[in-house]
Formats: structure tokens, C-alpha cells, sequence
């Protein structure tokens, strides 16, 4: 055990880090894209009940 735990537990290596604040930014990129995805559908579905209520 040469110095790769602490306090019993894994030390976090700034690989560790770096790859854990990547993970984030995908997240949050993820996240964004679906709920932008969300709100256009149900954009487009508030529009065809506005078309559709006119006739």
C-alpha cells in the first residue's frame, strides 16, 4: 500500500478528477439538449392545437 489510499479510502488522482468534471459537462450538454428537445415538441404541439382549434 504505497500511499494509494487515504483514510482507507482511494486517493483521487487529477485524472480522476478530470475525467469526473467531464463526465459533469456531458451531463449538464445532455440534459440541455433534452429538455430544448422537450420544449420545441411541445411548442409544436401547442401550435397544431392553435392551427387546429381555428377551423
Amino acid at each position: 500500500m504505497g500511499g494509494d489510499a487515504v483514510g482507507g479510502k482511494a486517493a483521487v488522482t487529477g485524472d480522476g478528477v478530470r475525467e469526473e468534471n467531464s463526465r459533469r459537462k456531458q451531463m449538464l450538454v445532455r440534459a440541455l439538449i433534452y429538455i430544448a428537445g422537450t420544449h420545441l415538441f411541445a411548442g409544436f404541439v401547442i401550435l397544431l392545437f392553435a392551427v387546429g382549434g381555428r377551423h
